[in-house]
């Protein structure tokens, strides 16, 4: 009841009018042409239905008209894409008939009850009727002044009605098919799948690149010597700028620049991130074997991550301590292992932290596995990822 007296005042019940009136047309330009078969409209719509981009331009005409409220939301209930299969013209021309039909009982109530009211205040201000009356009675005139009212009302609740009716058949008649929507749900989940994927790849970029200026500034302002302040600058800058140039490469992904981004840095410059690291004041003892310049392209993309993922939380959260790295190409697989030991108060919790996670995440993506924990009184990060699953 609320529902119906708030239906005019919302503009979507004028919208859905509107849809029931477009058909109109053709039935009245039918009733010029051959008053005597008005079922006829009936059979000309019938090889439209048959035609691709008609399902097309009515799921663009409903999305606009019955469903205005869900443009924004991108829920898919009505469909815009043209027949795909014969079952999606099928239900095309079932929905041209059934919307005839619907727009006919709307016309007829949009003609017919205005005229009823017209002639009850006619009635009601005395003045003579002509003898084909639109209502089924001679009211006396102090019933015909309280009558006015009723057909405009029935007028907005048979509107409301039809509209809602004509919305729900849309929906089921328009709407995607299974098929669309497990396309729309893949691509749905492909857009979800790159959104955390930036994600992941701000926060290890720009915190690691924050983490190794914090600690060089901090250490340099503790030294007081001006050449480990000149080192420590130098690195600062370096680092800020591989950070500016993944930062450009991911905001030019969210825009959906037509320039392509810069090439995502691997293994080949695991050196960089090592530098950094010992710039920091930490003790990096590294190891890169194999021809790490054969890995697949996501493998050596990812692998570059976890690593500067690992030293980032070593210099985040134990300071400038030793770091054992050792990088290996192994038969069908990549070992990458980072271990250091824990100062006395570590700020280390296990397997917390989006930083963890996101280095488990990159090795699942790849099929491989990443461990994070406690290890022999110190810290490990240990991934495994597979090379045989990559193309």
């Amino acid at each position: 009841m609320i529902r119906l007296l708030r239906a005019p005042f919302r503009p979507v019940t004028y919208s859905r009018w509107l849809h029931l009136c477009v058909p109109v047309l053709l039935l009245a330009l039918w009733m010029f042409i051959n008053p005597r078969a008005p079922w006829m409209p009936l059979l000309i719509v019938i090889p439209f239905g048959f035609v691709p981009w008609v399902r097309l331009a009515e799921g663009v005409q409903a999305q606009f008209l019955l469903t205005p409220q869900d443009l924004d939301g991108g829920d898919g209930l009505i469909g815009t894409a043209p027949s795909a299969r014969w079952a999606d013209r099928w239900r095309t021309v079932l929905w041209l008939e059934i919307r005839l039909v619907v727009a006919g009982s709307a016309m007829f109530a949009t003609v017919w009850l205005p005229v009823q009211a017209i002639e009850l205040a006619t009635i009601a201000l005395g003045h003579p009727l002509s003898s084909d009356l639109a209502v089924p009675f001679t009211p006396p005139r102090w019933a015909a002044a309280l009558l006015v009212p009723v057909p405009l009302l029935m007028l907005v609740l048979i509107v409301v009605l039809l509209g809602e009716l004509i919305t729900t058949i849309a929906r089921r008649l328009l709407g995607p098919s299974a098929a669309e929507r497990l396309t729309a749900l893949e691509a749905r989940t492909e857009q979800l799948l790159e959104r955390t994927r930036i994600a992941r790849e701000l926060h290890d970029s720009i915190g690691h690149a924050l983490t190794v200026a914090v600690v060089q500034a901090g250490a340099a302002r503790a030294a007081g010597d001006p050449e480990f302040t000149d080192r420590a600058l130098s690195a600062i800058e370096e680092t800020g700028r591989a950070a500016l140039e993944d930062l450009e490469r991911v905001l030019l992904v969210l825009r959906e620049s037509a320039q392509p981004p810069s090439q995502r840095p691997t293994l080949m410059e695991a050196d960089r991130l090592l530098e950094s690291a010992r710039a920091s004041g930490a003790e990096v003892d590294a190891r890169l074997t194999g021809p790490l310049e054969k890995l697949p392209g996501p493998v050596t993309r990812e692998g570059y991550r976890i690593l500067q993922e690992a030293l980032t939380n070593v210099l985040r959260h134990c300071g400038p301590v030793p770091v054992r790295v050792r990088v290996d190409m192994a038969a069908g697989r990549l070992e990458l292992e980072v271990t250091n030991p824990l100062p006395e108060r570590p700020s280390v919790t296990r397997g917390g932290g989006s930083g963890l996670r996101g280095m488990r995440e990159r090795a699942a993506l790849l099929g491989g596995e990443a461990e994070t924990g406690l290890h022999e009184g110190g810290w490990r990060v240990c991934a495994r990822l597979p090379l045989e699953r990559i193309p």
